[in-house]
């Protein structure tokens, strides 16, 4: 699972890195949390769009939108088998940027939380999936994060991770003319766990009320 995540890297850095085009001022986020607006690009096989979505994907037939709250992430093993995943999968699927994420180790009696990020400090795109629900007037465009089993540097900390793509990987996922599921899945595998590390963090993250850079400092 993969339930806090963190982007304060540079606006202007990270348009350089996903070559797009940020329309607005993009706020430093420390401790980004489900149902908030999260940056997300789109393609439509040929231009890449920067889009905010809320965290937490809410199928457009859906009846309530609160569904969201138990859609924020997609298991890679089954996302071509759930009926909330399976038509995103085809046609709506996403990048979801970040430069860091969270999990707690449990401890004793407590959980420890880690930030986790590349070593090389670059921003970075979850593999994600989007969708549009309308109702009453109403527009949600909301999006999920798939997640996969843990790599090496992952086993010790949680039983999932985060579907971390790589840049090859990145622009079949944005290509809509590519259908096939079982290639599809294939990118859905744990990132090299040499080009990450994690460390100890503050548990002053373990609240969303608390969206700030001791979040995301190293104890």
């Amino acid at each position: 699972m993969c339930g806090r995540y963190s982007l304060y890297a540079d606006m202007h850095f990270i348009q350089e890195e996903f070559v797009i085009t940020i329309p607005k001022t993009l706020p430093q986020r420390f401790n980004i949390a489900p149902s908030q607006n999260v940056l997300v690009i789109t393609s439509d096989g040929g231009t890449r769009k920067a889009e905010m979505h809320r965290w937490g994907l809410i199928p457009f037939w859906a009846k309530d939108p609160k569904i969201g709250y138990k859609m924020i992430n997609a298991r890679a093993e089954t996302v071509d088998e759930k009926a909330s995943f399976r038509g995103p999968l085809k046609n709506k699927r996403c990048l979801v940027i970040a430069d860091g994420f969270y999990e707690w180790k449990r401890e004793d009696k407590q959980k420890q939380p880690f930030h986790i990020r590349l070593k090389n400090r670059k921003p970075f795109a979850f593999a994600g999936l989007w969708d549009q629900w309308e109702q009453n007037g109403e527009v949600i465009t909301s999006c999920t994060h798939i997640t996969t089993r843990p790599n090496a540097l992952m086993k010790d900390l949680h039983d999932r991770m985060p579907v971390i793509l790589t840049k090859e990987a990145e622009e079949s996922w944005l290509d809509p003319s590519i259908q096939d599921n079982e290639y599809l899945k294939s990118l859905l595998t744990p990132y090299d766990s040499e080009q990450m590390e994690a460390f100890e963090v503050s548990p002053v993250v373990n609240s969303p009320r608390n969206d700030v850079k001791d979040c995301v400092v190293p104890l």
